[in-house]
């Protein structure tokens, strides 16, 4: 496919914002309910995991995390084949309704104390339900803000799938900082940890509804027009292979750092570091705040130098400075240095998630981009993203926590090599339409 011609028209500057927008604020509201589950974890482990350990209730509420993982493969698989086929739009509104419903289980959910072990298992079943939603919203919801930017511009509106992304993270940890400073800590023990996840569920409600609003893409058009193969998993290993190997490795390093410096770091600043829970999550919400913003500019500055730089640099300085990073941070006793050497940290990814988007989405042709760019991610997300946090506390329980700094630096290293091979997507992009 080399062109569009006749397939009407692209959409005007009015029509992107309004579609990115409303795109986006999904995204967001899906992305806050799967991290809601580690911004309140310290709570609520105690509820589904009895244990004098601390440790050992975090790993056990960890490994679930890491569960939810397993199904985002399969989400990712049938989700974005569901978008490729029937439209990204589609693909968006179904992800949101999974999510709600797992949501909504977790908030009511009773504790060990009153079913047992029915109570992990039911998280786990909620776990599974949003593993699934999740590994199909990063595809659709990655492919449609890329295809609805210009080609100008598609590093810049791309870079608000990761600002969602993190704004969601950013808003589950306002609602644990807020319920901190309106609820006691015995209430917020015995039942306050419920209500984000009840928040959660009301608003993917409002987000479906959205989500039924938005304007489909004009790739996925000219892709059903012209009759181009049907998505699936054959199509995608056998007519795209490189590219389908060239996002996992892309996105191997990149996933465990992000995933570091943001979902574990909380965990870490308590548990390694020694800093209460608030001031944890104090330091994780003003640096993932100035995170946020910075992923705009970084997505603005690859539109005009590339995405290969960005990702090189994100590999080098990820390679030389986790360790030192996370070294001085396990004996810092200063909430200043502690989260200046955080905010470092996430200054070195934004060069790998301001732009993971767009990449992904460049190296497919439309008919199987959203599946091209949700499956690979998953299974990269499920191997070292999603276990990064498990990893992390089983090193520490086993009295080895620096060797958990030495895998994070040779993950980044991997992907280090397959950013210097590979080709910049912007100057060899595969979407056609403007």
């Amino acid at each position: 496919m080399t062109s569009h011609e006749g397939q009407g028209a692209a959409p005007d500057k009015r029509a992107r914002l309004k579609a990115i927008i409303g795109g986006s604020t999904g995204n967001l509201v899906e992305w806050y309910d799967w991290y809601a589950y580690a911004a309140f974890t310290l709570y609520f482990a105690p509820h589904f995991f009895p244990s004098e350990d601390r440790t050992a209730q975090l790993l056990s509420a960890a490994g679930i995390f890491a569960v939810g993982f397993l199904m985002r493969p399969i989400g990712a698989w049938l989700m974005g084949a569901y978008a490729d086929r029937h439209g990204r739009k589609s693909g968006l509104t179904l992800s949101v309704s999974l999510m709600c419903a797992g949501s909504l289980l977790i908030a009511v959910t009773p504790g060990y104390e009153v079913i047992g072990v029915g109570a992990p298992l039911l998280l786990v079943l909620a776990r599974l339900m949003q593993g699934l939603s999740i590994g199909g919203e990063y595809g659709a919801s990655a492919t449609y803000l890329t295809e609805m930017a210009g080609k100008d511009r598609r590093g810049f509106y791309s870079s608000f799938q990761y600002v969602t992304l993190i704004a969601g993270q950013l808003v589950a940890i306002c609602v644990l900082l807020l319920l901190q400073s309106i609820l006691t800590e015995a209430q917020l023990d015995a039942w306050g940890w419920r209500i984000p996840f009840a928040i959660g569920g009301a608003l993917a409600v409002i987000v479906f509804w959205l989500r039924r609003g938005l304007a489909e893409t004009q790739s996925f058009e000219v892709a059903k027009a012209q009759g181009a193969p049907k998505s699936g998993f054959i199509e995608l290993i056998t007519n795209h292979p490189r590219e389908t190997l060239t996002v996992m490795l892309l996105t191997a390093g990149g996933t465990i750092a992000f995933y570091a410096y943001s979902i574990y770091m909380q965990k870490f600043l308590v548990n390694t570091a020694g800093f209460g829970r608030e001031i944890a999550s104090e330091i994780n919400g003003i640096t993932l705040f100035i995170f946020m913003l910075l992923q705009p500019l970084a997505g603005a500055l690859s539109d005009r130098i590339g995405r290969k730089p960005l990702m090189i640099g994100f590999g080098v300085m990820g390679v030389l400075f986790t360790y030192p990073i996370f070294a001085t941070l396990a004996v810092t006793r200063d909430p200043l240095v502690a989260g200046l050497l955080v905010m470092a940290g996430l200054v070195i990814v934004t060069g790998y998630t301001s732009i993971n988007a767009v990449v992904k989405a460049e190296l497919f042709p439309a008919h199987i981009r959203a599946l091209g760019v949700a499956l690979p991610y998953a299974l990269a997300n499920t191997l070292f993203g999603g276990t990064a946090e498990f990893v992390a506390l089983w090193f520490k329980q086993s009295g080895m926590e620096s060797a958990f700094y030495i895998y994070v630096s040779v993950m980044i290293a991997i992907s280090l090599t397959v950013y210097i091979r590979m080709r910049d997507t912007k100057a060899h992009s595969r979407i056609r339409e403007d």
